[in-house]
C-alpha cells in the first residue's frame, strides 16, 4: 500500500531530469526536497510555501522516498556538487575576469 501512495507522488522518467525521481508532473526532484530539507533547514510546509505547485503529500513522499533509496540519492547529490564544483573551476566569473584583465573592462 504505501509503495502504491509514493507512486502516486513520485516519478522516473527517462529523459526528464536527468531519468532521476522527481514529483510527479514536475521538474522537481527528489534531491531538491532532500537538500532544501536536510541543507537547507527548510521544513515540509516551508518548501511548499516556496513551491505552491507541489503538495505537502508530495513533500513527504519524496522525503520517504529518500529514506528507502537514500545511498541512490545520495549519490546523485554528490555526482551533481562535483559536476558544479568542475563547471565552476573551468568557467570563472566575470568579476574574477575582470579582476585579471582589468584594462579590458
Amino acid at each position: 500500500m504505501l509503495l502504491n501512495i509514493i507512486k502516486e507522488h513520485i516519478e522516473i522518467t527517462p529523459g526528464v531530469c536527468g531519468g532521476k525521481p522527481r514529483i510527479t508532473g514536475h521538474r522537481i526532484r527528489v534531491q531538491d526536497i532532500v537538500i532544501w530539507h536536510e541543507q537547507m533547514g527548510l521544513s515540509p510546509d516551508e518548501i511548499l510555501y516556496h513551491h505552491p505547485s507541489i503538495s505537502l503529500s508530495d513533500v513527504y513522499a519524496a522525503l520517504a522516498y529518500y529514506h528507502d533509496h537514500r545511498d541512490e540519492i545520495r549519490q546523485q547529490i554528490d555526482a551533481d556538487e562535483e559536476f558544479a564544483r568542475k563547471l565552476k573551476a573551468q568557467t570563472p566569473s566575470l568579476l574574477q575576469q575582470k579582476l585579471k584583465n582589468p584594462q579590458h573592462g
